[in-house]
């Protein structure tokens, strides 16, 4: 009877978690590899060309060994639905981190900018500081 990939794939995690068997870890972050790439590739979307696709993939890698080392099987979780999170959850901490500017200063931000649109909007010109205060 052939082994299936699932079958395959149930038994590395039993093992793993067994015996924490750094080449078992190994074969598990290569066996997911690609779950990365797909998670990278929907967020480059959302980041366009300000972050390299391959920044994102770098990033992913942290959050797939996360989530290799805090998965439980015993969860009836899927592991791709876990790791996906922890991968998307990784790439966008790595994406904050180099920001300099505070959340709160970057909403007040881009709140001025969306009065400031919707004045020229209302005017048909453009607004000066004083219409828009």
């Amino acid at each position: 009877m052939a082994v299936t990939n699932l079958q395959r794939q149930q038994e590395m995690w039993r093992k793993y978690q067994e015996t924490k068997d750094p080449s078992i870890k190994e074969q598990l972050i290569l066996e997911y590899a690609d779950l990365i790439k797909y998670v990278a590739g929907r967020l480059s979307i959302y980041f366009g060309s300000n972050v390299e696709y391959d920044d994102l993939v770098g990033y992913g890698i942290f959050g797939l060994i996360d989530a290799i080392d805090k998965y439980d099987i015993n969860k009836g979780v899927k592991f791709e639905t876990y790791a996906s999170l922890r991968i998307r959850g990784s790439i966008i901490d790595s994406i904050r981190e180099l920001d300099w500017v505070p959340r709160s200063l970057r909403k007040k931000s881009k709140d001025i900018e969306r009065a400031y649109a919707e004045l020229e909007n209302e005017l048909g010109h453009t607004a000066t500081d004083a219409q828009v205060a």
